[in-house]
């Protein structure tokens, strides 16, 4: 019989528990890299947006630099869908089977996510953090392969009718809204926000698709209706035409701009800034034009961030913030993840973020997720533009 040292025993027998701990890989990830993929409009009507996928790599390049996560590095894969959706399902499949990435995160776009939400179901990758607001990414009892992160566009057009009905309950409102999926969610959520007082007070509803070339149209119709008050769920295109025509025919009405078209750089500059000035709208980020972050720590960090790794971005733009706060949001649920690189633990972490609160997020908004809760932030605030800077008024609205 061969003897076995004492202490060699001892060695093994405190090494097992770890050696249970075995790591476990999908398609995507080994010891060594952890690969992710995207699809963003770098071109097309929503190009504006493509600088949420870019402060995304930059983010990936930062996160390298210092070692990775849990050792290993991110491969960031983002094609360019031009907000195209059937470009999407394209560039989905070529991510899931031939990229063979572990999971698809941030595709940006309600159309073009609805056009892969069930191929990624079906095929058990995850959709994760989906770049959109619609309600029907809250839905893990049949699509459980899928979460959004943004709060939800219905929500938000709650928050503008309650604001109307206590402000102004008399107000003639014109809506203008792009004819899709993200569109008709901002409007059924403002029609139930107004209740049984919708079909008196929205005086005009006009339509608009991506392909149009402007809105002048649209917004000539909405002045000719008497509206007082302007409901705007335009992307940032669409948005910043909308914003300077109605100025330009001398049209003055209370103007409510939908979150997602909120950027100064990207949407109020080219707009004019004088031309936006009382507009109002929703932050749930920090503003990182608003003097009062000025000299915030977390509102340094990312300017530092922005100089280094995207040096090409616009500092006026929330689109880079917006990137940057979502990606450390999956840092997050990587991190916990640890060893365990399977699809089917990444949507466990992702649901199981508990008051996670990313540094450039406003005070008092958490993220929060469960095997039942697939909506990440449920909470914002109204600001109104002054021509130059977002400010806040009245309490954090939500959970």
């Amino acid at each position: 019989m061969k003897f076995v040292p004492i202490a060699a025993l001892l060695a093994v027998a405190l090494a097992s528990p770890a050696a249970l701990a075995q790591k476990k890989y999908d398609p995507g990830a080994n010891d060594k890299v952890i690969k992710i993929g995207n699809t963003n409009p770098y071109s097309g009507p929503a190009s504006a947006y493509g600088q949420i996928g870019k402060s995304i790599g930059a983010y990936w390049k930062m996160v390298n630099d210092k070692g990775g996560i849990n050792g290993r590095k991110i491969e960031w894969i983002s094609y360019d869908d031009g907000y195209s959706p059937p470009k999407t399902v394209e560039m989905a499949r070529k991510l899931v089977e031939q990229d063979q990435v572990l999971f698809v995160f941030q595709p940006l776009g309600t159309p073009p996510n609805s056009a892969i939400h069930r191929y990624m179901n079906a095929k058990k990758v995850p959709h994760l953090f989906v770049a959109t607001g619609a309600t029907k990414w809250n839905d893990p009892k049949n699509f459980p392969w899928t979460m959004g992160w943004q709060p939800n566009y219905q929500t938000e057009g709650r928050i503008y009718a309650e604001h109307i009905l206590k402000n102004n309950p008399k107000a003639k409102v014109g809506v203008l809204y792009q004819n899709d999926d993200y569109g008709k969610d901002y409007l059924k959520g403002f029609r139930d926000g107004l209740g049984d007082r919708a079909a008196s007070m929205i005086v005009k509803e006009v339509s608009y698709e991506t392909s149009d070339p402007t809105v002048d149209s649209q917004i000539v119709q909405l002045q000719a209706s008497g509206a007082d008050t302007f409901f705007n769920i335009t992307t940032p295109k669409f948005a910043a035409q909308a914003i300077r025509k109605a100025y330009d025919t001398g049209w003055k009405p209370m103007h409510y701009l939908n979150n997602v078209s909120t950027s100064i750089g990207s949407v109020l500059k080219p707009a004019g800034l004088e031309k936006a000035e009382g507009l109002i709208s929703t932050q749930y980020l920090k503003e990182q034009t608003d003097e009062q972050w000025k000299d915030d720590p977390a509102i340094k960090e990312w300017e530092a961030f922005m100089k280094k790794y995207y040096p090409d971005g616009d500092l006026l733009s929330s689109f880079p913030l917006y990137g940057y706060t979502v990606a450390q949001t999956l840092h997050q649920v990587l991190k916990q993840a640890g060893d365990n690189l399977t699809r089917a633990n990444i949507m466990k972490q992702a649901a199981s973020l508990k008051d996670f609160r990313p540094d450039t997020m406003l005070p008092g908004i958490r993220i929060n997720t469960s095997a039942t809760d697939f909506a990440p932030i449920e909470s914002e605030q109204l600001v109104r533009f002054d021509g130059q800077q977002w400010r806040r008024f009245g309490p954090i609205i939500g959970k």
